[in-house]
Parts: structure tokens; sequence; C-alpha cells
């Protein structure tokens, strides 16, 4: 079992590269199929081709989970049209509880594209281990960049270290590689705290390093870390270790801690305009970052750009353009948690029946639930397609959506159908229209940006010292450059707290926060029940509406809040076997 437990672990880094295509790599192996670590570290370009096989671990993300899905699909942010039709989408199988230490949906790639993430995350600690062991007395170009090569693959060993316990909770700290004389009834799991202290050093050390940039302003080096990943990490890893999850007794120095961290990031990135919001909130999620001096987009911090573009608008796309898949269709309860533009009051502030079907509308806000659509905070028209909505480019022509019952994108409840919406609405966010199916558009997906990191510390800091000025603005900031009023003055903390929720919910939606965000804070069993949709019927020149429940859920326990140690470890290494997460 040990040896099985290696294999996995040791990824064949002495012998593959991460990039790829059809150029020679420089780790390629010798004739008689060796080649040994101190070969690798004797010559330059093997030594830096290793610490490209350290990035290798990264996923993709995006749609690259089973059958080219977002992970909203999963959450109440969304219903993936495939439920119901496809049994293997991770949407389907996750809704109905399918989750179990021997089998985790979301370790199903997409036909590659997305390792499973355990024993990924393990490989790129285990890869950044042996290139630090290495590094030191290995052939370099030069002594400046062996220092920023140890900085990146300490880096890098935070990020893994980080997605593992975010995901699987607290792992045994190992900064040695693994050999095949390790003994493994050795590793004990730390507190989570202990894991973010040795993250926070990793990310610390690779600050403090004077040849890794602050921000990348060359092509050539897309894909690479830079230091302000590291207070990108720093910063979520800090928000999650202060949150309930993780925080049972609210020790206020734990939030104290992550406000002063993300405080630092923000000031530290803004400082000299390295880094900024960008200016238009839709069209930033359908570029790529460019990487010059003087770059458009200032908001990315770390891009991935390995995913599968290509397809995404053939697999999240409206029936009235040639399609395999409506995809990830927004639900009623995204759509609800936009504000009002005109008196940036939230229009829904809850629902009076455990269905969602009879929502609670904000008098104030000036939401009209005869016109819906109207008047939304700008950033529910770049994130979803709607009914009336206008869709350019159909045939050259713009089109306009027409989900209502009977009309040409129209609302599919049963049977089954793919093509169709499920909920009555479609994914807009990354989606450019005037892209062509089959055509790769010019985008990546945005794992850290500028944004989160005001709304993490607007979170930390309201729980540490109640809605301050500093806490406003942080807000405030994200709120504008969506054309969006200042919240109100006067909130309580309390009341301050449900703002943020909801500007997260907004800001940051279908980018995979929201699936960690309801768990840290404990109200999965709140949010994860169900989802809803609107039926539209057309009545002459006017519509009707009439919310339904799309999907009812069995993922909503407080064992789903962290993910189950896979059986195979738990067997290998006792403590896993004994503290196995709660549940499971």
């Amino acid at each position: 079992m040990k040896k099985i437990f290696i294999l996995r672990l040791i990824i064949a880094a002495i012998c593959i590269s991460a990039a790829s295509g059809c150029k020679k790599s420089p780790l390629d192996i010798t004739p008689d199929g060796r080649m040994s670590l101190e070969d690798v570290f004797k010559n330059p370009d093997r030594t830096e081709a290793y610490l490209n096989t350290v990035y290798g671990s990264i996923p993709s993300y995006f749609i690259s989970y089973i059958e080219y899905a977002f992970l909203a699909g999963t959450t109440d942010e969304a219903s993936d049209s495939q439920v119901g039709n496809q049994p293997a989408n991770i949407a389907a199988q996750w809704i109905i509880g399918a989750l179990t230490p021997s089998n985790n949906p979301l370790a199903n790639p997409n036909y590659g594209k997305n390792a499973d993430h355990y024993p990924a995350f393990w490989a790129g600690i285990r890869n950044a281990n042996v290139f630090l062991a290495n590094i030191d007395n290995a052939t370099v170009s030069s002594e400046a960049y062996r220092s920023r090569m140890k900085a990146e693959a300490k880096l890098l060993r935070a990020f893994y270290y980080w997605e593992l316990i975010k995901q699987f909770g607290p792992m045994p700290i190992v900064e040695a590689p693994f050999d095949n004389t390790f003994d493994y009834t050795t590793l004990k799991r730390p507190t989570f705290q202990e894991d973010v202290d040795f993250i926070i050093k990793d990310c610390n050390d690779a600050i403090a390093e004077p040849t890794l940039p602050i921000r990348l302003t060359t092509e050539s080096e897309r894909g690479r870390f830079s230091k302000a990943v590291a207070y990108a990490i720093k910063s979520e890893a800090t928000l999650y270790n202060a949150s309930p999850l993780w925080n049972s007794s609210d020790d206020a120095a734990k939030w104290q801690a992550a406000a002063a961290i993300s405080k630092e990031a923000i000031t530290t990135l803004t400082t000299g305009n390295e880094y900024g919001l960008a200016n238009n909130y839709g069209n930033y999620f359908i570029s790529y970052s460019d990487l010059t001096a003087s770059p458009l987009d200032k908001e990315t911090i770390f891009e991935v750009t390995k995913s599968s573009e290509a397809y995404l608008s053939y697999v999240n796309s409206i029936p009235s353009k040639p399609t395999y898949k409506a995809g990830t269709c927004p639900s009623q309860e995204l759509v609800d948690s936009y504000d009002m533009q005109a008196t940036g009051e939230p229009a829904i502030t809850g629902y009076s029946d455990a269905d969602h079907l009879v929502p609670i509308i904000n008098a104030a806000s000036g939401y009209d639930e005869t016109k819906p659509y109207v008047g939304r905070d700008p950033r529910f028209y770049a994130t979803v397609w709607y009914n009336g909505a206008l869709y350019d480019n159909i045939g050259g022509q713009i089109h306009t959506i027409e989900t209502f019952l009977g009309g040409a994108d129209q609302l599919i409840k049963s049977p089954p159908n793919q093509q169709n919406t499920h909920t009555g609405y479609y994914l807009r966010k990354f989606i450019d229209p005037k892209i062509q199916t089959g055509q790769v558009p010019n985008l990546g997906w945005k794992k850290f940006r500028l944004a989160e990191i005001y709304l993490n510390y607007a979170e930390a800091a309201n729980e540490a010292s109640g809605p301050i000025q500093d806490v406003y603005d942080a807000v405030n900031i994200i709120r504008r450059r969506a054309s969006m009023p200042d919240l109100p003055t006067g909130l309580s903390k309390d009341e301050m707290r449900e703002r943020i929720r909801r500007e997260r919910r907004v800001e940051l939606a279908i980018e995979e926060h929201r699936f960690w965000d309801v768990r840290r804070w404990k109200i999965l069993d709140q949010t994860d029940k169900l989802v809803t949709g609107m039926e539209i019927t057309k009545n002459g020149g006017s519509f009707t509406y009439k919310r339904f429940v799309t999907e009812r859920r069995n993922a909503w326990q407080d064992k789903y809040r962290l993910f189950p140690i896979p059986i195979g470890e738990a067997a290998i290494i006792p403590d896993f076997n004994t503290n196995q997460n709660p549940g499971w």
C-alpha cells in the first residue's frame, strides 16, 4: 500500500515537463529510460524545466470539471442543464450526495483537463520540496535567477497547501521530499492554524525575495507566480482561518490578523499604481490579462490559461445559437441577490417560505416584480442572460432572448433537455457573443484578483472592529466600479456582514468562491437544499412570472463542509484513519 501511495505522489517529475506540444523537453529521458536528479539539476535548462513541472499541478478550473461544467452548478448560484440528462455530470453527481471517501465527483477530470485535486496537490508539494532540496547546489543561469526560482517554488508549495486544506482540512506539513524510506505512520494532522502559519511563512519568504517581481510584465512569463500571488494567498487563507468553520470561538485576534494582512496586501499592491480595478466589469471577464509594462488590466493577480476556453461558448449557450448544451444556468437565488441600481438597496431580502417561492420584497428598493429585470445592478446584466436581453451575433444579427414558454430560448423543465435552460436564465459572464462556436476566446480563469482582496479585507475588518470607515471604503470601491451607489451609512455590524456577503456573491459570482464561502460561514444547510427558477408566460405584449423549484439537493449536511480524505490515504496514514473529516 505504501508503494502505491508513493507512486501517486511521485508523478515522474524527473522525466516530464509541464509544457505541452512537440518541442523536445529538457527533461526528456535518456535512451536507457533513466535520468537522475543529479543530472537534472546540473543543467540550467533542466533545472528551469523542473520548476515548470512544479507548476504542472495547478488545476484548470473554469469548465474543466466532468462534462465541461462550472463548479457553480453545484452551488445555489446555478443549475447545470445536464442535471436529469447526463448522470456523469459533476453537478448531477454532487446534488444527489454521491460524495463518499471512495468517490468524489470533483475528482473526475474532464477528459484529462482537470486533475484529481488530492493527489495533484500532493504531487505539487512533493515536486516543490524536491526542487527546494536541490536548487541551492543546482547549475543555473545566474544567482539572481536561482533566488527567484526558489521563491517561486516556495510560493507554489504554499498555493498547493492552501488549496489542499481548503478542500480537505488540515494536512501534515512535509518540507522534505518523499522517498522509499519515508515512514508515513509518523504523519499527523496539525491544526488548521498551524497549516496556515506554514503557508504564510512560505509566502513571506517569497515576498522578501527582491528578484521576484510584484507583477509580470512580459508575455513569455505568463502563468508564473509573482509576489502579488503571495499577498493573495495570505489574504484568502487568513480570512478562512478566521471564519466560523475554523474559528468556533469567534477569536477576535484571528479576524484582526486577517484584516491586517489584507490591508497590507491592498496597500502594497495599489501603491505605485501597480494594481487597480478594471474599468469595465463585463469586458474584464472576456479578455486575457495583458502582461506589459503599462497594462490595461491591472486587476488580475494570477490567471490560469490552460482551461477549455475553446469550448466555452459551445457548452454555455442559448438554443438560438449552435450549442452542445445550455450549461451553467444561473438560479433565481442568484438573480435575487442583485440590488437595484437607483437606490442601491436589495430588491429581495429573503423568502417567507422554505421553497423560496415567496420572496420578501424590499419596498424601499424600487423593485417591481412585474418588471423584475429592470433597473438592477449592472453586474446582473454582465452575468445573466434573461428574457428580453439582447444577444449580439446570431447569424450576424442582434437576437432578443426568449426564455418564455414557447420562445426561441424557452425554459424546458420536463423532460430534461440539455440545450435549454432549466432555470429560465443563461450564463452571460465569461461569454463573448461575438465568438463563434469553435473559436478560442481570449480569456483565462482569474484565480486571484484585486477585488477579492478588497472584499476579504472588508469582511475581516467588520468582524474585528465593526463597520468602520475602512470597511465602507473597501466595499464602496467595488460598488463604484460597477456604477452602484455607496452603501448606506449607519449600518450595524450584523447589517454590514449581510451586505458584504451579498457583495461577495454578486461581485465574485460563478468564480468558485460561493462554493467555499457558504462552507466557511457554516450556512450550507441554509443555502444548498434547493435552487429555483422563473417560468415566464407571454400574454400578448406582457409577461407573467412564476417561481418554481428546479432542483432539490442532498449535499447540504454539515459533513459536506469538507471533502472526505480519500479512503486509500486513510488506510495508509493511521492518523487520517482515526481523524477522518467529520461525518465521513
